[in-house]
C-alpha cells in the first residue's frame, strides 16, 4: 500500500464568484455578515460558469425575512427548454433569527442600508456577503479616490528609486 502525497489539489472552497466593487465606492460599510442563497438549479450552474452581476443589487427586508433584489443571474444557454428563467428574480436570504433582528433594527433606526458585497463558494454552498452601510457623500467619494491616487503614485515613486 502506498500512501497518499502531501499534494492537495486547489479546492474552490472559499472561491470569488463575483464581488461588487460599487458598493466599497458608494458605502462606508459597518459591519458585514455571510448569508445563504435559496437558488433553482440552473441558477447554480451559471454561478459555476461566473455568470452573475450584482452592481445594481440590494437587500430589503420584508415581513422578518431578508431577500436580495436587483442580482442579475442570467441561464446558460444550455438551460433546460422546460424551465422558466427569470434572471433578476427576487431571491430570499438564509440568516438566523439574531442576524435578522440586528439588521431590522440597524435599518429602522439607525438608518443604515444593506448591500451585497461579494458572492463565493463555502463548503459546497454559495454564500453572499452582505454589508451594513451608510452612504457616503460626493466629497468623500473625491477623498477616497484621491487616496487612491496618492497611494498608487507613492509605490510608483518607491519601485523607481528603489
Amino acid at each position: 500500500m502506498s500512501k497518499k502525497s502531501g499534494h492537495k489539489k486547489p479546492s474552490s472552497d472559499s472561491a470569488s464568484i463575483a464581488v461588487n466593487r460599487k458598493a466599497r465606492f458608494e458605502f462606508f460599510i459597518e459591519d458585514t455578515l455571510e448569508a445563504g442563497l435559496v437558488l433553482h438549479g440552473w441558477e447554480v450552474k451559471s454561478l459555476r460558469a461566473g455568470r452573475i452581476n450584482l452592481t445594481e443589487a440590494y437587500v430589503i427586508l420584508r415581513n422578518g425575512e431578508a431577500y436580495v433584489i436587483g442580482c442579475s443571474i442570467p441561464p446558460l444557454p444550455t438551460a433546460s427548454t422546460h424551465v422558466r428563467t427569470d434572471p433578476t428574480r427576487t431571491r430570499k436570504l438564509l440568516l438566523h433569527r439574531n442576524e435578522l433582528a440586528k439588521l431590522v433594527g440597524a435599518t429602522e433606526q439607525r438608518g443604515y442600508t444593506i448591500v451585497p458585497l461579494n458572492l463565493h463558494w463555502s463548503r459546497g454552498k454559495a454564500k453572499l456577503s452582505i454589508g451594513l452601510a451608510k452612504g457616503k457623500k460626493q466629497h468623500d467619494k473625491r477623498a477616497d479616490k484621491k487616496d487612491r491616487d496618492w497611494e498608487r503614485e507613492r509605490a510608483r515613486l518607491l519601485k523607481h528609486n528603489a
